[in-house]
């Protein structure tokens, strides 16, 4: 029976991914003075994954590297070669080729060749010192030349074929169980490794950034002869499933627009009267429990660990420290942390941005650490935690802070406007402005004043904030909000004169109907609301929106009390409308962007309603409103 193989592609792809990255943590996380065995066991089979899996389909430039690294892993395992720093950089560059080589594989662009070749010529230097290339040509099957046939072994360890050991022959790949012939499967069921689980067809050991579960990193089969699996063994295999993330965003698109029907539903409802009326009601009550399970179900499934994206740090701050001579500390909090994916594909850039910038212009070098008397070695931390139905992430340093004094005077050096005696938060945002920089020199790390503005602009399109905090010499954090999902939310329907706006509920304190004798008028058209003692700066959402209301004396229309980031406020509207689920749609993407306004969903009745972004509308509060509240 023919095969077609590259149905299989995929999967090989994203396993081998998944593989390389658990080689680069546990290469990073390895004591050199000490190695763990269980560590470089691990490291070694999943080189041997890979080597396997490559052979299978042919690629032999990713088999021929991880042949011979596969081969010097071994020699370290097994206590023939001691382990340094410097072997660890090799096969950390290794990992980096291999990345590149099967990018090319998954693309279908131009491998870089030279790359793998020379790659493989320090391996076999180290494997084989004594030795040129030429005369164990044979023995590294291709290094070096990538012959057009591939003799790479490909008998155990296919990776995402299971973990039973197989003979090589070409009928039995271990998940073709169910459809192979009488022949095959009694030549598996003969050998000694067929007690191994002959259904772990397309499981995976470790999860892909696709599938929203958790697992301990693969540890090596013990040498004693194998034994059957139990039953909760096949189970455990079968638990996850690899799905396309484009088949879980059409389910989510989906959702939404049961939310949209169901709301609709509702509002037909309300014209229906008598028992029918009342019949209906208790339906659609039932169906909206059933929507927002299914919502909150469907929702999960593209939740996955902020770890998927803070384990690539530890890498990069490895890397940049060594190149910068300086001795940092990496410290990753809150890793368990959950996120929507989008989201998780969408932060790489802006945290790779601001750490970059810790490590270069924040942490300062050994030597003016001792003279301030500070720990030789800085320290980064990477923190993220889920408040309300945000996701915060920070990026703190203990480095030199930022330099108000430095700030101001590059501001006026590049005519960026600032007002009178600006707070200290108003000037750390300069530093987004487009080609900000204040770096003694320019560096291929940073100083050309390039990434921080893009950086912003990437946070704000996901509907996030940025803030930052700095004590000079002390250090500085950078913090980004974001919301929850990017799907749908819980929001509250207020209106002003004939148009519906959506306030997310996480943002609402409480709504009221303010009493004229609790409103204070201050210089100008600027108003506060006394609540409980507390003064809460008015913020008409019909002169931010440009609308004509119904009411412009706050004290007729309604005051919904909203506290985003680090301000609140009092948002006059004329009347609430009510609470309901709805679906975000991009306004940026099929319009352009608007201030105070995160997206647009569809209401009940067809018509269009604009969600808010009451971060942004918080930065449009007078400053001297907000301080005579505080």
């Amino acid at each position: 029976m023919s095969i077609d193989m590259k149905q299989f592609h995929s999967v090989f792809f994203d396993e081998s991914q998944e593989h390389l990255d658990e080689m680069e943590h546990l290469l990073l996380d390895l004591d050199t003075q000490n190695p763990d065995p269980e560590q470089l066991n691990t490291i070694f089979r999943a080189a041997h994954s890979v080597k396997g899996g490559s052979g299978i389909f042919g690629f032999d430039a990713l088999g021929s590297v991880t042949h011979i690294m596969e081969s010097l892993l071994d020699n370290v395992r097994q206590g023939k070669l001691a382990i340094d720093p410097q072997m660890v950089d090799l096969f950390l560059s290794s990992v980096d080729v291999l990345k590149g080589i099967l990018e090319s594989y998954k693309s279908g662009s131009e491998i870089d060749w030279p790359s793998a070749n020379r790659i493989c010529e320090r391996l076999e230097a180290i494997t084989h010192p004594k030795s040129t290339p030429v005369e164990h040509e044979s023995e590294i099957e291709g290094f070096g030349l990538f012959t057009e046939s591939s003799p790479i072994e490909v008998e155990d360890g296919f990776g995402f074929f299971g973990d039973p050991v197989l003979p090589s022959t070409q009928e039995t790949y271990g998940f073709f169980a169910d459809e192979s012939s009488t022949a095959a499967a009694t030549n598996v069921q003969n050998s000694p490794e067929s007690a191994a689980p002959a259904n772990a067809s397309l499981t995976t050991n470790i999860p892909s950034p696709e599938v929203v579960t958790a697992s301990a990193p693969v540890k090596n089969a013990p040498s004693a002869a194998p034994t059957k699996s139990k039953p909760a063994d096949v189970v455990s295999e079968n638990s996850s499933i690899r799905v396309d993330v484009t088949k879980v965003d059409q389910l989510i698109n989906l959702v939404g627009e049961i939310v949209i029907t169901q709301s609709m539903l509702n509002l037909i409802g309300q014209s229906i009267d008598g028992a029918l009326g009342e019949k209906f009601q208790s339906v659609a009550a039932e169906l909206e429990r059933n929507t927002r399970e299914i919502q909150e179900a469907v929702m999960s499934i593209r939740m996955l660990p902020v770890s998927f994206v803070f384990n690539r740090f530890p890498r990069v701050v490895r890397d940049l420290s060594t190149k910068l001579g300086k001795s940092i500390d990496l410290i990753i909090e809150g890793g368990d942390t959950e996120l929507d994916k989008g989201l998780t594909e969408k932060l790489v850039d802006p945290l790779t941005h601001l750490v970059r910038n810790s490590i270069d212009h924040g942490i300062e070098s050994t030597e003016v650490r001792v003279e301030r008397n500070k720990n030789p070695t800085g320290t980064v931390v990477l923190k993220a935690a889920q408040q309300g139905g945000s996701i915060v992430i920070s990026i703190s340093d203990d480095g030199g802070g930022l330099s108000r004094k430095k700030i101001l005077a590059k501001a006026h050096e590049k005519n960026i406007a600032v007002g009178e005696n600006p707070s200290d938060a108003e000037v750390w945002q300069l530093i987004f402005a487009p080609g900000f920089s204040t770096a003694d020199q320019i560096t291929d790390v940073s100083g050309r004043g390039v990434g921080l503005d893009v950086v912003k602009r990437n946070v704000q399109s996901l509907g996030g904030r940025i803030d930052i905090e700095s004590v000079e010499g002390v250090g500085a954090t950078f913090t980004i909000r974001l919301p929850l999902t990017l799907a749908i939310v819980d929001g509250m329907c207020v209106s002003v004169g004939d148009q519906t706006f959506i306030i997310p509920l996480v943002n609402i304190v409480e709504s009221m109907q303010p009493l004229q004798k609790d409103i204070k008028t201050l210089v100008g058209d600027d108003q506060l609301l006394l609540v409980r003692d507390q003064y809460w700066p008015i913020l008409p959402l019909y002169k931010a929106m440009q609308l004509e209301p119904d009411f412009k004396e706050a004290h007729k229309g309604i005051a919904v009390l909203i506290e985003a980031n680090k301000h609140r406020f009092a948002l006059f509207v004329d009347a609430l409308v009510g609470q309901q689920q709805v679906v975000i749609k991009s306004l940026e993407q099929h319009y352009r962007r608007i201030q105070g306004v995160a997206g647009a969903t569809i209401m009940g009745d067809g018509s269009v309603a604009l969600i808010l972004d009451v971060e942004s509308l918080a930065v449009t509060v007078n400053p001297h409103t907000l301080q005579q509240a505080s």
